[in-house]
């Protein structure tokens, strides 16, 4: 499937939700964001569901199961574009970080590979050929509007990131001690980056929304956590942050008009 504009190394062009009760996961995310789901048989891997608003691709699920998901939590996975794979994952671990999965090729789809970064974060980096990731809808609402990397180590996740991807970054300051880190692919901004120290890193996926407030109170009713309450961003808009049923993190956004 083409996404119109391809994607330039750097971007992140996927994200991908494991749970271990793909159901209610699947009806969560239906009714909240209006997503309508096709499902892919893979065999021995069970189902692929990918999710669709107006008739594009904008994510998937697929629900964890066998040892190589033990221990790990439901949450969303971030996928990043790179012209090639395979330097990406020699180059990653050069620069000290882990190959998880190592490069291989997804049938009818493209090739991708599983890392970490040196403070522990997973992603994924991704070159379609069949598919080319999710569809270009712009700001609308119910498409993954931003990845946000939180670390214990914003310095190094800078330098891990800028070597490994071609990212410039640019230090926004937002309040006393606090300070954002937006990653830049040329003019466009790719991704964030906050440090925390109460969480062990990882990356976290937001989906615009066209009122956060709203947005938020629906999820709470359809079963959902609201562990940040909808809170305002200076000058850019407002952000929630809840968990859905089967436990996994996603953001709630709504950007203002530029």
């Amino acid at each position: 499937m083409s996404t119109g504009t391809p994607y330039s190394q750097g971007e992140f062009c996927w994200n991908e939700l494991g749970t271990r009760d793909i159901d209610a996961a699947l009806k969560f995310y239906k009714e909240l964001f209006g997503w309508s789901t096709l499902s892919h048989d893979m065999g021995e891997h069970g189902t692929y569901y990918m999710f669709q608003l107006a008739g594009k691709d904008v994510g998937a699920a697929h629900r964890m199961f066998g040892p190589q998901f033990e221990g790990i939590p439901p949450h969303w996975a971030c996928y990043v574009w790179v012209d090639d794979v395979d330097a990406a994952g020699a180059k990653a671990g050069a620069l000290g970080g882990q190959v998880i999965l190592p490069p291989l090729d997804v049938p009818n789809v493209g090739r991708m590979a599983l890392l970490k970064d040196p403070q522990g974060a997973a992603f994924a980096v991704f070159k379609g050929k069949e598919h080319q990731g999710a569809a270009r809808l712009g700001p609308k609402p119910g498409t993954f509007c931003w990845n946000e990397l939180r670390t214990t180590d914003a310095a190094g996740a800078r330098r891990f990131y800028s070597s490994l991807l071609g990212w410039s970054c640019v230090e926004v300051p937002m309040g006393p001690g606090v300070t954002y880190t937006v990653c830049k692919v040329g003019e466009t901004n790719a991704a964030g980056m906050a440090e925390m120290h109460d969480l062990p890193a990882h990356w976290f996926s937001y989906v615009s929304v066209a009122d956060c407030d709203a947005s938020a109170s629906k999820a709470a009713n359809l079963g959902a956590t609201v562990a940040v309450p909808p809170t305002d961003i200076p000058k850019t808009g407002r952000f929630a942050i809840i968990k859905d049923p089967s436990g996994a993190g996603c953001g709630l956004l709504y950007l203002l008009p530029m």
